[in-house]
């Protein structure tokens, strides 16, 4: 599809080391999109190929015509305005310069993986004239792009509809529809990140003011701030998750009862992982490692995948992207099912807002819900009530004063785009953050905190967690998604801190 009229023609430069799977990524890439594209490898000069398939590597100097045509490709494309994909290995920096100078409309899309991985793919690959034995050298000349190059940077151990799945979310392209169907066996990740730390690698996101960081343990949000004002009360990276901070709740938000359901015919029980209640709580995958999908300066794409196992015998691939933009911090869940039955479904997040005050007491909160879940001891679902006239009713913004909240809200009304919105908002009402509910969000628990298991952290931050169905969900099918074979869901949702002047969002 022509570019228009105005805007610098978009040119999506695909660059990695030889057996990296430009060609392949590439070509699904341009498949997707509806975009030609070109390898570069068709702009070697036969000599070229011939000093490499006799086990030569390439100069600067040989180089520097391939760059060239492949410079010039991409010039007609553009004065063309017609959008396109091309591959180059790119290795130094002074090659991408010069395919990236002058023309503003080229993406950078790095392919990384490691040596053991790319020499295996090498050692597999039969017929190129590109031999494994010259990979030491790709590695030596490899100068990885840095953040003042604005890469996308997707890592290659996995599938590659996968690989084009995260290049397109994190380049913000966006594709027609594809049929969801269960992907290839992923190899084994062999890029699996090591930390000595007690939630793992930590993959940090910048925007303006704002930053953000996400743990490789269960996927979590750790941290988020802008203008350097702390937005959550989170953990630091040297602690362990407690109560919740920032987890992602897959494949069911808050509580099963007894942890004992009944789903197509079959009697299910889930381990109890919260015995004092005799519950099973906030889903399977909060204490699992999540690997790095593809990362850029603002963005992170981190999955796993939630295989068979007592108490939940379905396979789903899960995903979260989490990415600062100029109005903050947008989070979407995903979820496929991969295998071949019927699987429940229920995701939520669990992030602890604050505004800085010692204890939330004098917090504003905002909650436009009409309804409330009320609850029996054991925190599950007995009845729907409205908020009008109780101590539940926060639909206009007032002190949390001595409330202890932990309350399921529904009923949520929504602005123009769809979007409803839970306001924090400092005593003063000069500056706060609002939590947005999207796509997948029918539920929003809040909570204060009066009954967490460290005593000097209580009140201290209030909960609001985006949900897609209620507790219990999978018991009374309140709310609960279905997933067929095949099919996924998405919910959404993000942060948005704001000062009082014209409710502007913080840089």
């Amino acid at each position: 599809m022509p570019a228009e009229a105005g805007q610098a023609t978009a040119l999506v430069l695909v660059v990695g080391v030889s057996g990296s799977g430009k060609t392949t990524v590439a070509g699904l890439l341009a498949e997707r999109l509806g975009w030609p594209h070109r390898d570069a490898d068709e702009f070697h000069s036969p000599a070229a190929r011939a000093k490499m398939a006799a086990g030569h590597p390439l100069t600067d100097a040989d180089r520097a015509p391939w760059l060239a045509a492949i410079g010039a490709w991409m010039d007609r494309e553009a004065a063309a305005h017609r959008p396109a994909v091309v591959t180059c290995s790119a290795l130094k920096r002074s090659y991408r310069d010069r395919l990236l100078h002058g023309r503003p409309g080229v993406r950078l899309l790095y392919l990384h993986g490691t040596r053991e991985l790319v020499r295996a793919r090498l050692e597999a690959r039969h017929g190129h004239f590109f031999p494994a034995a010259l990979l030491d050298s790709q590695f030596a000349d490899l100068q990885e792009p840095q953040p003042d190059e604005h890469p996308v940077v997707v890592e290659i151990d996995q599938p590659p509809p996968a690989v084009v799945a995260a290049a397109l979310s994190l380049l913000g392209l966006t594709a027609p529809a594809a049929p969801s169907a269960p992907s290839e066996e992923a190899p084994m990740s062999e890029q699996a990140p090591r930390s000595a730390g007690p939630t793992g690698e930590q993959w940090e996101l910048r925007h303006g003011g704002q930053r953000a960081v996400v743990v490789e343990l269960g996927g979590a949000l750790r941290h988020y701030e802008a203008d350097g004002v702390p937005l959550l009360d989170g953990f630091a990276a040297d602690e362990p998750v407690t109560s919740g901070r920032g987890q992602l709740l897959v494949p069911w938000p808050n509580r099963v009862g007894g942890g004992r359901y009944r789903f197509d015919g079959a009697d299910l029980q889930l381990p109890l992982s919260e015995p004092e209640r005799h519950n099973a709580i906030h889903g399977l995958l909060r204490w699992v490692p999540w690997r790095l999908l593809g990362r850029s300066g603002e963005a992170v794409r981190v999955g796993t995948t939630l295989h068979p196992q007592p108490g939940y015998p379905f396979l789903l691939e899960v995903s979260a992207e989490y990415r600062l933009t100029v109005d903050g911090l947008e989070v979407r869940v995903g979820a496929v099912n991969t295998g071949t039955a019927r699987a429940p479904y229920g995701v939520g997040q669990h992030p602890y807002l604050t505004v800085g005050t010692d204890l939330v007491d004098t917090a504003l909160l905002t909650v436009p819900a009409s309804h409330r879940l009320t609850t029996d001891d054991e925190g599950l679902p007995t009845g729907e009530e409205p908020v009008e006239g109780t101590e539940y009713d926060f639909r206009t913004a007032r002190p949390i004063g001595a409330t202890a909240l932990d309350t399921a809200f529904t009923g949520l009304e929504r602005d123009g785009t769809g979007r409803a919105v839970v306001r924090l908002a400092h005593p003063s009402g000069q500056r706060g953050t609002d939590l947005w509910l999207g796509e997948g969000t029918r539920y929003v628990q809040v909570y204060t905190g009066d009954t967490l298991g460290e005593p000097g952290r209580r009140r201290r931050g209030v909960a609001v967690e985006a949900m897609s169905c209620p507790a219990d969900a999978f018991r009374t099918g309140a709310g609960l998604t279905v997933l067929e074979p095949g099919a996924g869901h998405v919910l959404r949702w993000g942060l948005r801190p704001w000062v009082a002047a014209g409710g502007a969002a913080l840089r």
